[in-house]
């Protein structure tokens, strides 16, 4: 058969494939680069945020270049389902992925992450240190990054004795998935410790060399081919065990550390909304009876060990910075400085996270970007991790995500462009306990209601918060104020009802169930 059109195009072929190829090339060249900057367990303990202890010069340095973000917080106090939330932009309401040990592709195997959003613009997505969260039984992501995980440790120590001599604890074992059936069998490791060491003996550091060198091969492959880069970059510390060389426990006079005001729980508190103990009872010497009171020397060792760890995190962060800007790529490279959750340091009596608290969901984020953002600026816009996803994708150019997982957040580049702009005026977040404690935060107040999803409203146990009045929570107002209360919970019944608490997504999770008092319209 004689077919000239298809003999012209079989004869064409290659030409028609480097012309496509050069258009994608040419397109991919003008896309910003990405550089997220992951760290664990931080609040805004920085001296850009006020902190007049802290040592963070590098990291008030990203702020001296674009937008800090005043009131953003996290969608659930604890490292997994956290990160879950900011690169699905899914609430754990939504996804069911609320635990430690939760697997994304068991409950959403077509789920597209935010690097996979941006791969599938041309990206080449790359990923190093703790950025899914491995450990507890969960392996992490493989699928979201084009090129394999560099993976470093969590749990690290240097001197001998803070392992009872080189064994294996509890934590290093939840966290590297070994003997997880026999965690409580094994010893504990120390809190902290301080050695005489290099940068790099410890994970950080060396998750610091390795992005310089992907920063490198990243500015050869832009230049040879064109290809962006979305690099993000996770530092563990001040994850506990606080464990730092010393001369960062040197920038600190233990004596002049602030130790928490109020180590009470709330008056008129549930306490399912409370915490004692947890994971800080994994660490050596701390009490391992969770009613045990801390010693003030002790709470001064494990703040003085928190301001070290932060301030050997920002030594890092600011190793990464030099070499973006030694290779003349801050001009279009979008870097974003993101906490996966806040900090209790003795504040109710708790320590570390897990709650819906203030000093455990408030976190640091700063955004840079070329172009759009302004230099040492301020915003107040209430802001959720789940919202990074639709703005990183909005100033790269992308499509506007659509999941398949629900899509929970809002791009932030009007406040990006002008902080003054408003795209909300409450965040939503939530955290398992015995019940699910779902909450509203505005500029005033934060409302939780605490019930197991699908349960009668009316059973629900209530906590409400005035920080103009009071900012240490230190009394529940809910019997108080009762016409807050319930124009907040009008608002947190416009969100779908939660995925149960097993972790798999609900399929009847969009109906909306509510107090019979309150009206049903948004």
């Amino acid at each position: 058969m004689h077919c000239p059109g298809l003999k012209f195009l079989i004869n064409n072929l290659a030409t028609l494939i480097a012309f496509l190829m050069t258009g994608l090339v040419s397109v991919a060249a003008d896309l910003p680069n990405v550089l997220i900057i992951l760290v664990d367990d931080l609040k805004p303990t920085l001296g850009c945020y006020g902190d007049e202890i802290a040592k963070t010069p590098n990291i008030d340095r990203l702020f001296s270049r674009g937008l800090r973000f005043d009131r953003a917080y996290c969608n659930q106090a604890v490292c997994a389902p956290s990160r879950f939330t900011l690169m699905l932009g899914s609430h754990s309401t939504s996804s069911g992925l609320y635990s430690l040990g939760s697997r994304l592709r068991d409950r959403h195997l077509n789920a597209v992450t935010l690097p996979q959003q941006f791969a599938a613009h041309g990206y080449r997505t790359e990923s190093l240190g703790k950025v899914f969260h491995i450990g507890h039984g969960n392996e992490g992501d493989p699928l979201s990054f084009s090129v394999p995980h560099f993976k470093e440790k969590v749990i690290e120590y240097l001197d001998p004795a803070s392992t009872q001599g080189g064994q294996l604890t509890r934590e290093e074992a939840l966290f590297t998935n070994q003997k997880l059936d026999a965690i409580r069998s094994l010893p504990r490791g120390a809190a902290f410790e301080a050695p005489i060491a290099n940068d790099d003996d410890y994970a950080d550091g060396r998750v610091a060399a390795e992005t310089i060198v992907r920063l490198q091969s990243a500015k050869q492959r832009r230049e040879t081919e064109g290809t962006p880069f979305f690099i993000v970059a996770g530092f563990v510390r001040p994850h506990l065990p606080f464990s730092a060389p010393k001369k960062y426990w040197d920038l600190y006079d233990p004596n002049q550390l602030p130790l928490p005001a109020f180590e009470q729980a709330p008056e008129n508190a549930p306490a399912v909304a409370g915490k004692r103990g947890g994971e800080i009872t994994a660490y050596d010497p701390v009490p391992a009876d969770r009613a045990a009171a801390f010693s003030t020397s002790l709470k001064q060792q494990l703040i003085h060990g928190y301001y070290a760890s932060t301030s050997y995190m920002d030594a890092q962060v600011g190793r990464v910075i030099d070499e973006l800007d030694r290779l003349k790529l801050q001009g279009d490279t979008i870097i974003v400085f993101w906490s996966d959750h806040g900090y209790h340091l003795g504040d109710h009596g708790i320590w570390t996270k897990h709650t819906n608290y203030e000093q455990a969901t408030r976190i640091p984020l700063l955004i840079v970007a070329p172009g759009v953002t302004q230099p040492n600026t301020v915003t107040s816009q209430l802001t959720e991790s789940v919202d990074l996803y639709p703005t990183l994708a909005e100033l790269a150019g992308l499509p506007k995500p659509g999941g398949p997982q629900p899509i929970d957040g809002l791009s932030l580049a009007p406040v990006l462009r002008d902080p003054k702009a408003r795209i909300r005026d409450h965040v939503f977040h939530a955290y398992p306990n015995a019940k699910l404690g779902r909450a509203i935060r505005t500029d005033r107040y934060r409302l939780v209601e605490w019930k197991t999803p699908g349960a009668n409203p009316e059973s629900a146990d209530l906590e409400l918060y005035d920080y103009e009045t009071d900012p240490q929570e230190t009394r529940n107002v809910v019997q108080d104020q009762s016409s807050v209360t319930e124009s907040l919970r009008k608002i947190l019944y416009t969100y779908p009802e939660a995925a149960p608490l097993n972790g798999r997504p609900n399929a009847s999770n969009t109906e909306r169930l509510r107090p019979k008092h309150l009206t049903t319209e948004k």
